[in-house]
């Protein structure tokens, strides 16, 4: 399984930016599919997922209402839209994928040692 992520770059506080991360070798649609991010020093945190159970959605609080979690079966693609970013939102994101749709759960979300499979990172930079 691997997964990658693009589409990072340097944008506006205000501004909008969507990630994508393509998938081979699993449905991304199967088990559960999300976004964290890291900034610097600090620690990998959830952003959003989810789940192809019931197609739940989990986010964080710090992103909600501005962030939201896509998916484009035919693209094998994971999205994550970006809208009214700060500069705390400052990180590198990464996609995550994993075979059982538990691991999206307000719980796991917050425990990215539980996924399984990572994609190698973008960096987004939040300028004022």
């Amino acid at each position: 399984v691997q997964l990658q992520a693009f589409g990072g770059g340097l944008v506006q506080v205000g501004g909008s930016l969507r990630l994508s991360c393509v998938a081979s070798g699993r449905a991304v649609d199967r088990g559960a599919v999300g976004w964290f991010r890291q900034a610097l020093g600090k620690e990998r945190e959830g952003v959003v997922c989810t789940r192809a159970r019931d197609k739940q959605i989990f986010d964080d609080d710090s992103v909600k209402g501005r962030f939201t979690i896509s998916i484009d079966n035919s693209l094998n693609t994971v999205y994550l839209q970006m809208n009214r970013v700060d500069l705390e939102d400052t990180a590198v994101y990464f996609c995550a994928a994993d075979a059982d749709d538990y691991s999206c759960s307000s719980y796991y979300l917050s425990k990215p040692e539980n996924w399984r499979y990572w994609g190698q990172g973008t960096q987004v930079t939040v300028s004022s």
